[in-house]
């Protein structure tokens, strides 16, 4: 029988979780949803994402963190799970410094994306 599963994160901004979803590529809506998982179940999800099988994944608020929640069985994307989280957390880390340092005064002055897949960001603020 299958079942939810539900992954724990370091996700705690859902602006920055959105931003990163749709740096990925990853359709989403926004708003508390029902995700649609085996035999009817569903789970509440802040935002979810629908797959082609009718089942589907979402991001939901445990209190601490948005958690990955989905029937892992139906699972239906390019990457892995582990690779889909990889590649989602690496946007919303990026998309909280940016938007942590801009609030700070800082800008980005340089920003690279290296062969290993991680990006350098060079940041800058003046001073009167």
């Amino acid at each position: 029988m299958s079942h939810f599963s539900q992954i724990k994160t370091q996700i705690r901004d859902l602006d920055s979780l959105k931003a990163a979803l749709t740096d990925v590529g990853i359709d989403w809506k926004s708003g508390a949803q029902a995700v649609k998982g085996y035999r009817g179940q569903t789970r509440k999800a802040e935002v979810t994402i629908e797959q082609d099988n009718g089942y589907d994944i979402g991001f939901s608020w445990n209190g601490q963190e948005y958690e990955l929640v989905a029937d892992l069985q139906y699972w239906q994307q390019p990457l892995t799970v582990q690779g889909f989280l990889n590649q989602v957390t690496q946007r919303y880390a990026y998309h909280t410094v940016v938007g942590e340092t801009t609030r700070q005064g800082f800008q980005v002055a340089e920003q690279q994306q290296n062969q290993d897949g991680s990006i350098r960001l060079v940041l800058q603020r003046w001073s009167a």
